[in-house]
């Protein structure tokens, strides 16, 4: 269920779908680094204005599940236009800095982005530039996330498959929506 805030930015509607708290695993592998699964908790929030900020934090899993290290944190700033174009500033904890441009798609939910412009610091590994898609699919954010090094063309090296994190004051607001005349034994709802 996509819900539309009432104090969303207006500009920001086209995004509702994004908004929220989401859990999830996925993989990593990208040459040079160790082939794994993951865990990864995502938000985006907002606060009246015309941007959602966005948080993402990963971590390696073992065979078992079990939170092994940190993999991946990621902190930014989502911006969409009037013509659907998406930008993303995005700091991560690596030491890279990227701007991101992009677009929703025509008549789903889905959002493709290329990097733009890519600032590095000298503790960083090399890296270049990078390709994402999110899409809303039955109620779960997936992403799939390419990347470039000067040795390493532009490849898959991460994708997840997040679902939304449903809090307690979701669950006492969607009970205080439903109607009042809903039959008191239930079963009456669905016939």
């Amino acid at each position: 269920m996509i819900e539309i805030p009432s104090d969303l930015h207006k500009d920001l509607v086209p995004l509702a779908f994004l908004l929220g708290n989401w859990a999830g695993a996925g993989v990593h592998d990208f040459p040079g680094s160790e082939k794994c699964n993951f865990g990864q908790e995502v938000t985006f929030t907002h606060d009246g204005r015309d941007f959602l900020e966005y948080h993402s934090h990963s971590w390696v899993l073992d065979n078992d599940g079990n939170k092994v290290r940190p993999l991946e944190s990621e902190h930014g700033f989502w911006r969409i236009d009037a013509e659907r174009k998406v930008e993303v500033t995005m700091t991560r904890d690596d030491g890279v800095i990227e701007i991101w441009y992009g677009e929703l798609a025509d008549q789903k939910p889905q959002i493709d982005l290329v990097t733009d412009a890519v600032a590095r610091t000298a503790a960083s590994q090399p890296y270049s530039g990078g390709k994402r898609l999110y899409g809303y699919v039955k109620s779960d954010l997936m992403w799939v996330g390419e990347k470039q090094t000067p040795e390493v063309e532009l490849r898959p090296y991460m994708s997840a498959h997040l679902k939304k994190v449903v809090t307690p004051e979701d669950v006492e607001r969607w009970a205080k929506a439903l109607p009042d005349d809903m039959p008191d034994d239930g079963i009456a709802f669905f016939k």
